[in-house]
């Protein structure tokens, strides 16, 4: 496992209760999460915790300098933690996360966060297209419903298309209990 490190993806104020943009059970992962966290301080694994912040002003969420786009203390970074702050939604994207992990030698991931459906979706494969060997923690990830041409599709349908995509294809993906056991 020393070549293992633990993604944490926007788990971000905003995200939670009294936040601009809650998902659907963003508590419950983020004590997960933290487990998981906990669990790589512990045995002094590498951590990287990323930050979306958009650009302007004019976004839904995450603006730019506000209480919502921080971090959640519930997972915050300790000093020394890389914070990788992205405006993308692929958390590799015009950052430098792949540099940050290629220079540890880091060949495992274990991605948490949020939302699933989109920078969970997206930064998992784009590891995967990098080469590295890819684990998400499902019951450690959140999203919130969607509508589709009228439908209103449950946050939980969402959540279990997306990990059963990326189990398809892309990665493991496994309970907190088990990625933990594997540690």
């Amino acid at each position: 496992m020393a070549k293992t490190a633990l993604l944490l993806i926007d788990f971000q104020n905003d995200y939670f209760q009294g936040g601009k943009w809650q998902l659907v059970g963003t508590e419950a992962a983020a004590d997960q999460g933290a487990r998981l966290l906990s669990a790589f301080r512990e045995k002094s694994l590498p951590v990287v915790h990323v930050r979306h912040e958009f650009p302007t002003n004019e976004a839904p969420f995450f603006l730019p300098g506000s209480e919502g786009a921080q971090i959640h203390p519930s997972v915050a970074p300790l000093t020394g933690e890389p914070v990788v702050l992205k405006q993308q939604i692929n958390s590799f994207r015009d950052t430098e996360l792949k540099q940050l992990l290629d220079e540890q030698g880091i060949e495992h991931l274990i991605i948490v966060g949020a939302m699933s459906h989109m920078c969970i979706d997206a930064g998992a494969r784009a590891a995967a297209d990098f080469g590295y060997q890819v684990a998400v923690a499902h019951d450690a990830c959140a999203t919130l419903d969607l509508t589709f041409e009228d439908r209103t599709v449950p946050a939980a349908d969402v959540h279990n298309a997306y990990m059963s995509a990326l189990s398809f294809g892309y990665g493991r993906v496994a309970s907190t209990d088990e990625l933990l056991a594997d540690l």
